[in-house]
């Protein structure tokens, strides 16, 4: 009963049956009120088997899927920019299979979460443009996750938004809309500011090509920790803020007023998509998603799968 017949160009399997008898359908009519309820109790058993909320994770467990991994919610948007530049639909399908193969539990979605979808996600993951944009009902849902202890990790472009001062407070730093402070494709020349941090380990002094930000606006009580810099590059939109060395990843510990302490991980860098498969990149992201959810730091980048069973 629960099968879909109902769809389009389909019938239901006793309306067959009747037909090859040859009785005539008409007389199966009935009132719209008859009908209603029949369909209704039809269909009972359907809509009874569906959950009032989203769970944790529903259904059986999966195969491949560590069920006991932490909880990951992975907000993208639609794709902006050129090829190859801005892929947030792209990285949805890309990273929630690299998490789910390093132990995590994913969800996502191309919209803000709601206070279900995340009550209980350890980690947001932020690759959206201008997620600073947010409604009422939006914000009450982030700010209420946070409060909880919930970690955020943000990637580029996602702290910019028309209120830096406000996402600040969330994340450490924020990035105003609409004023020019990046540098467009350019070599970024990472300069590691604390290799001792476990989040950095293993990760070098590197170029990539990508896109670094100027003119930020930074939490002050508590400051951001600095985890690397970059040496900003002469380019037409650097103009003269050319040479200056800007903060382009960093942690930051906080608690908002009323909450329990949190973490938010920022990496400014993802313009160019394909910065994403650096190796070196990859495993510091890996790694400060487990930081940011307070798991151990290696939770996710030491993950090792079981067996497949025997068929």
């Amino acid at each position: 009963m629960c099968s879909g017949w109902l769809r389009a160009g389909h019938s239901h399997p006793r309306l067959d049956i009747l037909k090859g008898k040859n009785v005539k359908i008409k007389s199966l009519r009935l009132r719209p009120t008859v009908l209603s309820a029949a369909l209704f109790l039809g269909f009972a058993p359907c809509f009874a088997q569906q959950p009032a909320q989203r769970s944790a994770q529903p259904g059986p467990p999966r195969w491949g899927q560590n069920p006991n991994g932490m909880h990951i919610y992975l907000r993208a948007g639609l794709k902006t920019h050129g090829p190859g530049l801005h892929d947030y639909p792209q990285f949805l399908a890309d990273w929630s299979k690299i998490l789910t193969e390093h132990g995590a539990v994913v969800d996502g979605s191309l919209h803000a979460p709601s206070a279900t979808e995340l009550e209980h996600t350890d980690v947001l993951v932020i690759y959206k443009g201008d997620s600073g944009y947010m409604s009422d009902g939006d914000k009450a849902a982030l700010e209420g996750f946070i409060k909880h202890g919930g970690g955020v990790v943000s990637i580029h472009d996602s702290l910019c938004g028309p209120d830096p001062e406000y996402f600040a407070t969330l994340v450490g730093g924020g990035k105003k809309h609409g004023q020019s402070n990046y540098t467009l494709e350019a070599d970024i020349p990472y300069k590691i500011a604390d290799k001792s941090d476990p989040i950095m380990q293993g990760m070098s002094d590197i170029t990539i090509s990508d896109e670094a930000f100027f003119s930020l606006t930074w939490a002050k009580d508590p400051p951001v920790h600095v985890l690397a810099t970059v040496v900003i590059p002469a380019t037409p939109s650097a103009g003269a803020h050319k040479g200056e060395v800007v903060p382009q990843i960093w942690e930051y510990e906080h608690t908002l007023p009323g909450g329990q302490p949190a973490r938010a991980f920022v990496w400014m860098q993802g313009h160019t998509y394909a910065n994403f498969a650096n190796p070196q990149i990859q495993t510091m992201l890996l790694r400060a998603i487990a930081w940011a959810g307070k798991k151990p730091i290696t939770e996710l980048v030491d993950y090792v799968p079981p067996a497949r069973p025997a068929p």
